[in-house]
């Protein structure tokens, strides 16, 4: 309260986010995307997409305006039917035999990674529109490119941790050789995990920086250290989510094998407690992971959101409870598994609605002066463009 008079005094005004849709809103849109994406063998897809995106971004209020997804579906198809040709052709020269088909396509495909990710940043901006006005995605294809440099020391590591991982294990004698392959093996785990971070600050630093709306800048704040921190929080907490979930292994385990010794070998009660503690097993390690990506999930969206804001004449704010997040996934992956999966779309909404309702728009002077000033500077921006490549804007 005391923040938001402040702020007042400042001449800053505060719009709280809001989602206004439902769960079984988006039921009834999720199970025809799944009945149609069956039918069409997955060909679909591009406009099931399409239709998810138009129904989040409609039911998301920002200052008391829905978001707008316009993205044409025929580029959508056309660049989904893309991927399907690569990848096929990929699969074929893998399963004939075609070693140097397959990598130079692996090559290629590491190469043009950072322009397809560009690309994918353009299309997605490009759709994205709030009372009229887009957002632009800027970045140059140098600044992509050397922002995905992570990628390619990852490729680096890879290539030269297996080989001297498969040159030392048949060396190997005694523990003293096994270790030092697998020393090898784990330090390029780490060096692996380190890019992987690198990478998603450089892209979403990227993302903020070179996003445009109307012709107003991002402003972009965290630093390398705040991601490295996050995930190091998030091992500690995997880690004390593997130890809780052993101990109901070994708990449960335990009491099994009492209860089988009682049984019969080969008794079908002995089969059916197996094929049970089976299922727990694999349930409870499919659980134990949901935690720490919820608390990652949870931290990597309150970093930016409180950090980030467009140019001098609007920021964000978020106030997501990082735990509420987790206990909200953990209950939704426990109902999506036990409705076989017909909760997720409840679920979905319902963490989509606790993210966006936690983020509150605050923007300096008038809301209507900000689009107005918005939409003047898109224009000129488009007038520019034009102007340069020897077009004329119409209407």
């Amino acid at each position: 309260m005391q923040d938001n008079t402040a702020a007042a005094r400042h001449g800053i005004s505060a719009y709280p986010l809001e989602f206004t849709g439902s769960g079984g809103e988006y039921f009834r849109v999720w199970i025809v995307n799944v009945l149609l994406s069956i039918v069409t063998l997955g060909f679909y897809t591009p406009l099931a997409r399409r239709r998810t995106a138009q129904y989040f971004y409609g039911h998301t209020m920002v200052a008391d305006s829905p978001l707008e997804f316009t993205a044409q579906t025929r580029r959508m198809l056309v660049g989904f039917i893309l991927f399907v040709v690569l990848y096929a052709a990929f699969k074929l020269a893998a399963e004939t035999g075609q070693d140097s088909a397959v990598t130079v396509m692996l090559i290629g495909g590491a190469l043009l990674a950072p322009y397809f990710w560009g690309s994918a940043m353009r299309f997605r901006f490009n759709a994205t529109r709030w009372r009229g006005v887009r957002l632009q995605f800027t970045a140059r294809w140098g600044e992509v490119y050397r922002a995905s440099w992570p990628a390619f020391l990852l490729a680096l590591f890879w290539s030269g941790g297996l080989a001297l991982f498969g040159a030392l294990m048949p060396e190997a004698k005694g523990g003293a050789g096994v270790g030092r392959a697998f020393a090898v093996l784990g330090a390029t785990l780490l060096l692996s995990l380190l890019c992987a971070i690198r990478l998603e600050y450089n892209y979403k630093s990227l993302m903020v920086a070179r996003g445009r709306i109307g012709g107003q800048p991002g402003r972009w704040k965290p630093q390398f250290s705040d991601f490295v921190r996050i995930w190091l929080a998030t091992a500690g907490v995997f880690l004390v989510a593997v130890l809780l979930v052993s101990v109901v292994l070994v708990a449960g385990v335990g009491g099994s094998f009492a209860l089988l010794k009682g049984m019969k070998e080969g008794g079908a009660r002995a089969v059916l407690v197996g094929i049970a503690v089976g299922l727990l097993s694999i349930f409870l390690l499919f659980l134990a992971s949901a935690p720490a990506r919820a608390y990652r999930e949870a931290r990597m969206f309150q970093l930016v959101w409180n950090n980030i804001g467009v140019s001098h004449v609007a920021r964000f704010r978020c106030g997501l409870k990082p735990w509420r997040y987790v206990g909200l996934r953990v209950k939704n992956v426990l109902l999506s598994l036990l409705t076989l999966g017909f909760y997720r779309p409840f679920a979905k909404v319902s963490e989509y609605r606790m993210k966006t309702d936690s983020v509150t728009l605050h923007v300096k002077g008038g809301l209507d002066q900000l689009a107005g000033q918005l939409a003047r500077e898109e224009q000129a921006v488009g007038d520019a463009i034009a102007d340069a490549i020897g077009l004329e804007l119409v209407g």
